[in-house]
């Protein structure tokens, strides 16, 4: 997900909240605040990530990354893991994934958003 040029990303996000349930991963809460430049942008997204629904990276998911990782390089498109696996929990989650990486795209039966609205 981009923040670049955004107010704030998390007033947008909030202004979603009554219509859609919003979820996220452990490789999120990770990735997500920690390419935010000031320690308070990152504090304020770590909290934020920390209401949301938490979908749990288990041995399942694992599994499948690892298979969608092997279908994808076998097609010449290979993923960062973070990104395999938070496909997977959202393909597991049936969730639309919000992000500009193009690479999201190539993900069988994953719906993605470059925008939320």
């Amino acid at each position: 997900m981009a923040f670049c040029g955004k107010a704030s990303i998390l007033e947008e996000l909030t202004a979603y909240t009554d219509d859609w349930e919003l979820l996220t991963c452990g490789i999120v809460q990770v990735e997500v605040p920690r390419g935010l430049r000031s320690e308070k942008a990152s504090q304020r997204m770590s909290d934020f990530l920390g209401c949301m629904l938490y979908v749990p990276t288990l041995n399942s998911i694992w599994t499948r990354a690892a298979t969608l990782a092997h279908q994808l390089d076998r097609q010449g498109h290979s993923m960062q893991v973070a990104d395999l696996v938070i496909a997977t929990c959202a393909i597991d989650s049936d969730a639309l994934v919000l992000t500009h990486d193009s690479d999201f795209a190539r993900v069988p039966g994953l719906r993605v958003a470059q925008a939320l609205t």
